[in-house]
């Protein structure tokens, strides 16, 4: 795959997404989990799709249970949580492994592209990569990185 919008992921309801739907919009993809001590992330990126979806600003929620099994339970019941919890309305995939030897392609791809000083490794939930409208990976943030600080770069990209 030499392309973000080469890649298929299978969507919370179990329907498969071509990521080429995303053509032109700028992407924020995160590993999620729902028992992390970074959960409350998911307020500030759902502040930050609300400010910005009219814009192109698409987020990719993925959830991951690798880090300490904090992604615990069925699809549906993320996203209930989500929902309830934090008011997610950004696009919610189904879980993946984003390590390993059952990693996710797409992550694979993603850390080719940004392994950085950060390494090629994911290392926690809430690793956040920042994709541009022409489907170039452009940044990625650590777990610690609030999504509040991705405002900037994402106005720019926009």
């Amino acid at each position: 795959m030499s392309n973000i919008y080469d890649f298929t992921m299978k969507d919370a309801e179990g329907n498969m997404i071509p990521l080429s739907d995303y053509k032109n919009k700028v992407l924020l993809i995160v590993n999620t989990a729902t028992g992390c001590g970074f959960t409350p992330q998911y307020e500030g990126l759902q502040a930050l799709y609300e400010k910005y979806k009219e814009q192109g600003l698409e987020i990719l929620d993925f959830p991951c249970n690798q880090f300490g099994g904090q992604a615990p339970g069925t699809e549906e019941e993320i996203v209930d949580f989500c929902q309830s919890r934090y008011g997610v309305t950004f696009k919610q995939f189904a879980k993946i492994e984003v390590n390993g030897e059952n990693e996710a392609p797409l992550y694979t791809f993603l850390k080719e592209q940004q392994g950085g000083m950060l390494g090629s490794k994911i290392k926690w939930n809430f690793t956040k990569f920042l994709v541009d409208k022409q489907g170039n990976v452009r940044d990625r943030y650590a777990p610690v990185d609030k999504p509040e600080k991705l405002e900037a770069e994402i106005k720019e990209l926009l």
